[in-house]
């Protein structure tokens, strides 16, 4: 094995690519930081030049809907290898696992409802406890789950079409009225201005809304899964561990995932207009696109040394993605919304892409410096220390592991 690619129980190239993931989603958030979680759809109502609307078919493509699946992908990973290590180390897994979760969740809730509402940090707490269904069955199995699921959700996708909505004229109504009202209230609003005004959220007005929670609960899921799976199955093969031996794999993985996903997301952004047929074929093309990124950078990093610049950065945000996911969401509140520098709306997509560069550089190089001082960023370090019950942040050995491992001796 080649210890430039692992530390310790870390498989640094995983760091990395999260680190990677962290600068697509960004790029795709700035789109709601920018205009909103309905504005981004709707983006007539800001009155963008043809090149920022050009630019904004191009996120659509390269990177919306496909480096948040990278994400899932390695939270499934990481899951895998968290569970094996506390195994390991003498502890009941699925104890520490629901206590990891549950926080999650927590900070989810708190960073949805105070901070930004485009929060994925509950939704990812919550898929954890059924992740553990799934845990200890083969890599065959959940390969079979995922490609099930993916195919009951672009076909549920499709077969919406035949069932008719009354209700979808109106909808749209009371969506256009709410950006309209948007654009003044985020942009110029103060603090609970905008608390507020989330409240008003049209989605949640309308009637019915219990049954539409129920079946959000039951669709996410089904949307969700397969990546996760697809990453637990990764981590009990052993992928990414010797990364030179493992390049053919990533070759496949960018000759034929890669062009399938981008063509697929093409066809179904600059063809099919109508969302109601593309939205489960952009997913899927999406999910195929992720998996062709993660061989394309898995593949590039297989090249650089370890004390590559590109890698250290990567691999520093990547190991403190949790306090740079929120610390993404404080900074760009506080450039967007009223009570910050009121940018909501004004600086188009294409500076909002130069912006989110900009972002992740200042990260990068943080998270760099931080990393020379301390093992973990600050929520990292509370997550551990609620995962493991220690304030150390660190799993306690078991009488029994350590007399084991005195035998040994």
């Amino acid at each position: 094995m080649n210890k430039s690619f692992q530390s310790g129980n870390r498989v640094r190239i995983i760091d990395s690519i999260r680190g990677f993931s962290l600068l697509g989603i960004l790029l795709c958030n700035m789109l709601i930081f920018q205009y909103g979680m309905y504005g981004k759809d709707q983006l007539h109502f800001f009155g963008l030049s043809n090149w920022d609307l050009a630019m904004d078919q191009v996120l659509l493509i390269v990177a919306e809907r496909s480096f948040m699946p990278i994400f899932m992908f390695l939270f499934g990973y990481s899951l895998f290898k968290l569970r094996d290590r506390l195994a390991q180390s003498g502890f009941t897994p699925w104890r520490s696992l629901v206590r990891r979760f549950s926080l999650l969740i927590v900070l989810g809730m708190l960073h949805g409802f105070y901070l930004w509402d485009g929060d994925i940090l509950l939704p990812y707490g919550a898929i954890g406890f059924l992740l553990l269904l799934f845990v200890k069955r083969k890599a065959k199995t959940l390969v079979i789950w995922s490609a099930v699921l993916s195919a009951l959700f672009v076909g549920s996708s499709l077969l919406a079409i035949a069932s008719p909505n009354e209700e979808v004229g109106n909808k749209d109504a009371k969506i256009d009225a709410y950006i309209e009202r948007s654009i003044t209230v985020i942009g110029q609003g103060s603090y609970s201005d905008i608390i507020k005004f989330r409240a008003e959220d049209p989605t949640l007005l309308n009637k019915g809304i219990g049954s539409k929670i129920l079946l959000g609960f039951v669709a996410m899921p089904i949307m969700l899964l397969p990546m996760f799976l697809l990453g637990i199955a990764a981590a009990k093969k052993g992928w990414f561990h010797n990364p030179h031996q493992e390049r053919r794999r990533y070759w496949l993985m960018v000759g034929w995932l890669i062009p399938l996903g981008a063509g697929l997301k093409s066809v179904c952004v600059l063809l099919l207009h109508d969302k109601t047929w593309s939205a489960g074929l952009i997913e899927f093309g999406g999910q195929l696109l992720a998996l062709g990124y993660i061989g394309a950078f898995a593949l590039a990093l297989s090249h650089l040394s370890s004390s590559s610049f590109f890698r250290i950065a990567f691999e520093s945000v990547g190991r403190l993605s949790l306090t740079n996911y929120l610390m993404q969401s404080a900074i760009c509140t506080t450039l967007f919304y009223g009570y910050g520098l009121g940018w909501f709306g004004k600086i188009g997509i294409t500076y909002g892409i130069l912006l989110a560069i900009v972002i992740y550089s200042f990260q990068a190089i943080a998270s760099s410096f931080m990393l020379r001082y301390v093992q973990y960023g600050p929520l990292e370090y509370l997550l551990r220390i609620w995962t493991y019950f220690s304030f150390k942040g660190k799993p306690r050995l078991s009488k029994t592991v350590v007399s084991d491992k005195t035998v040994n001796l």
